[in-house]
């Protein structure tokens, strides 16, 4: 898009194309499943999307604009000065990291103490050096198909904005308004431009100022300097990926091998699951709202099938737990599982021959069993609350079957369900003074244990 250099008191905001204004609403127990349709472009979601969030809200934003107004380079959100008093908060919180030691081993091990999990503290200091420092997985190849299909998120205090160029290439820039601090664009859909709701400021799909409104009289204002922040981004199958703290300041995309070996790191395993490629079809959504912090749904995740038996009976069914097996990786861990009783009869039967259930450190989890797939994506919302995200897909030979999908999303809702009781429950308790740390059970919570400890190296990064 051309760069509109003459600016008039009168000049006038580029065509924008309306913006679809359903809503996403994620509750405990209660959840709207959105379904997606490549036809489309208001189904196309961020895995980071907050529920009902207003394009014009600016009270999570004000950090983003503590850099000079006359660059576009890339804005790292864990290098904002803090005040005194959130140093102090952070001294405390890095002075509880060091009550775990990772060089025990899983024999004689205690857990992490309960106050990673219940100390306020303990959340800016997460976001600053875990989730602000790596690829974090944020959407999926199809949601942008076509030239102008954008979707939009949010992880921590940072809104960003993905989208598809007009010449194919995908960009993300941070969803803010270079004038004064406006969220620009919500929820998904297609576009042309990025229009400012606040005062008409207007970008193009590259991030460049196309238009600044009624800037008559205005000095040493550059265009080229008040272009959108670019934020790095990547691809690995058909996964979206921004990495928040990687230094960029144009929008070259980072090659799926870079991705991969820094995102994955030394696992090979993980390429050769079936169906973890751009062939598989998206079905629905459900997010859920969940009272407990994020590491406490991440270490039920990670006990190696231990819960299962005694919490989801209807899932151990369909289960051959004692196949159950762990394999620890530098970045993820991977837990297997042979199927059942019904596994390759005539009964319903989604789980199939092998269940498999991939993590991603810190908080992304691919499962893959049968003709389906579901990813989660845990996101921290304060230290004692965290909001999951339930991606579903499909093979594509499958996607007319509704019977079948009916039956597994009702299953897979019992599931989660059962584990938003446990995490819940485990959060209470651990706000109890009756309990301080725990012990691991060796031969099944080694991911557990794993995570621990690479929890720890990141916490202690400076």
């Amino acid at each position: 898009m051309p760069l509109i250099s003459s600016f008039s008191s009168s000049s006038t905001s580029l065509h924008h194309h309306s913006l679809p204004t359903h809503h996403h609403h994620s509750l405990r127990l209660h959840h709207q499943t959105t379904r997606f349709s490549p036809n489309h472009p208001s189904s196309s979601l961020s895995l980071f999307t907050p529920p009902g969030r207003h394009p014009a809200a600016l009270d999570h934003h004000r950090q983003l604009f503590c850099i000079p107004v006359t660059t576009n380079t890339c804005f790292n959100p864990s290098s904002v000065i803090s005040s005194d008093a959130e140093q102090v908060a952070k001294a405390a919180a890095l002075s509880l990291v060091d009550e775990f030691d990772p060089t025990i081993p899983i024999q004689t091990a205690l857990t992490p103490p309960s106050s990673w999990y219940t100390n306020p503290s303990f959340h800016p200091l997460e976001l600053s050096r875990v989730f602000y420092t790596g690829w974090q997985a944020v959407g999926y190849s199809q949601q942008l198909e076509n030239p102008g299909d954008f979707f939009t998120g949010s992880l921590g205090n940072v809104e960003y904005v993905v989208c598809r160029d007009l010449d194919g290439k995908i960009n993300a820039f941070h969803n803010v308004c270079r004038h004064h601090a406006s969220l620009l664009m919500s929820q998904s859909g297609q576009t042309s431009c990025f229009v400012c709701p606040y005062h008409g400021w207007t970008y193009g799909l590259d991030g460049s100022l196309a238009k600044a409104t009624r800037i008559t009289g205005i000095k040493n204002f550059n265009v080229k300097e008040f272009g959108l922040i670019p934020i790095k981004v990547g691809a690995w199958g058909p996964f979206i990926l921004l990495n928040l703290g990687a230094a960029t300041s144009t929008q070259q995309n980072t090659d799926e091998s870079t991705v991969e070996d820094e995102w994955l790191g030394d696992c090979s395993e993980i390429q050769t699951i079936k169906g973890v490629d751009s062939s598989l079809r998206f079905i629905c959504r459900r997010s859920y709202t969940i009272e407990c912090n994020w590491k406490v749904f991440v270490d039920n995740y990670l006990d190696g099938g231990y819960h299962v038996p005694y919490a989801h009976k209807g899932l151990a069914s369909g289960l051959d737990l004692d196949s159950y097996s762990t394999t620890i990786y530098e970045k993820l861990s991977i837990q297997k599982c042979g199927g059942g009783p019904t596994a390759n009869s005539d009964e319903f039967d989604r789980l199939g021959s092998e269940a498999l259930y991939a993590y991603i450190y810190p908080n992304f989890m691919i499962n893959r069993y049968g003709p389906w797939m579901d990813t989660n994506l845990v996101l921290p919302l304060g230290h004692r609350k965290c909001r999951v995200v339930f991606d579903y897909f499909l093979e594509a030979s499958l996607m007319d079957d509704t019977a079948f999908i009916e039956r597994s999303l009702d299953e897979s809702e019992i599931v989660q369900n059962e584990d938003i009781k446990l995490s819940e429950g485990v959060q209470r308790g651990l706000e109890s003074p009756a309990f301080s740390r725990g012990r691991y059970a060796p031969t099944v919570e080694k991911p557990m244990h794993h995570f621990h400890c690479l929890l720890y190296h990141d916490l202690l990064r400076s």
